[in-house]
């Protein structure tokens, strides 16, 4: 079964076009992981998908419902924690898992009893029967987290939903993650600004840029497509010196410049550590760290949209 599908799905403000024809297939029970460099339209992606905002043409169903035309039925199927928390600071984070679960149709007793099965993830104590004024940002992102999981959705759209928090926080929201997809089989959608995050949850992970997706596979079949090694020259100075060095060697698949850094693909990374340290010796380069390493996400972002992903906004 399609938890997600988009056909040809296009949105555009003005003259501008955020998402340029996007056609994606997420599986039932699958961890999706939606990547993107700053202004690539991820988040307007998102925001269609759980109908905040229509598409301009072309069209998405989710969870069986069509997002436009269906647009209720999608809601009571999905949860959502979004970049920008939507909480009340005059209320308790009791209050709110409240009245979430009332609206979603639990009865008191079931939202009861489902505001202590999450008090685990949110791990606030006794702040949970406190005001959300007096919440710190990060206990705010835990205590939406809940809000979205409150009802059990069928699919939880979760866009960058460790933003903010500390490792310990980071860690037990990726086993409520894990849980929810082993245990409930729940389909989740995330966007992350961290790779590694993406690299340790998702079974397939999406590339989108300039409002196109780029490209889509396993973590592991992604980084496998662009080289099995990694060479990391970083230099004091003396870039172009150090490109032109290594451009000629043999085994150099590919060869990425960025400010102070020089990046080698290639085949068999401990082979040609030595004659990349030797050419760029020979060249006077002024090189300040050498370094071999396998592939990562990062890596492949940056192949593929030329830019990092911690970079600036995302729209």
């Amino acid at each position: 079964m399609t938890a997600v599908l988009t056909e040809s799905l296009v949105r555009r403000f003005g003259d501008n076009t955020a998402v340029a024809g996007v056609d994606l297939s997420v599986s039932d029970g699958e961890i999706y992981g939606f990547l993107g460099p700053n202004g690539a339209g991820k988040s307007t992606v998102v925001r269609m998908l759980c109908t905040l905002l229509l598409p301009s043409s072309g069209r998405a169903l989710v969870a069986g419902a069509d997002v436009a035309t269906e647009p209720d039925v999608v809601r009571l199927r999905i949860g959502a924690a979004l970049q920008a928390t939507a909480l009340d600071d005059r209320q308790t984070g009791v209050e709110i898992l409240d009245l979430q679960a009332r609206l979603y149709g639990l009865t008191r007793a079931e939202a009861r009893r489902r505001i202590e099965d999450l008090r685990s993830l949110i791990d606030i104590g006794a702040a949970l029967e406190q005001r959300v004024g007096t919440y710190s940002g990060g206990m705010k992102r835990r205590l939406d987290l809940a809000a979205a999981l409150v009802h059990n959705p069928q699919i939880l759209f979760l866009d960058e939903p460790t933003t903010g928090l500390d490792p310990v926080s980071r860690a037990a929201v990726w086993d409520e993650v894990r849980r929810l997809r082993s245990q409930l089989g729940m389909t989740i959608f995330l966007t992350t600004q961290y790779l590694e995050e993406a690299d340790a949850l998702a079974d397939r992970v999406g590339i989108i840029d300039h409002g196109r997706l780029v490209v889509e596979g396993s973590p592991a079949e992604l980084k496998r497509s662009i080289s099995s090694d990694v060479i990391v020259v970083d230099l004091d100075s003396d870039v172009d010196t150090a490109v032109a060095a290594l451009g000629g060697l043999s085994g150099v698949e590919e060869i990425e410049r960025h400010e102070r850094q020089v990046t080698v693909c290639t085949a068999d990374g401990a082979a040609l550590l030595s004659p990349v340290a030797v050419a760029l010796n020979e060249a006077g380069a002024a090189v300040r760290n050498l370094s071999l390493r396998t592939p990562t996400l990062d890596d492949v972002f940056l192949h593929l949209t030329g830019a990092r992903l911690h970079e600036g906004e995302d729209r």
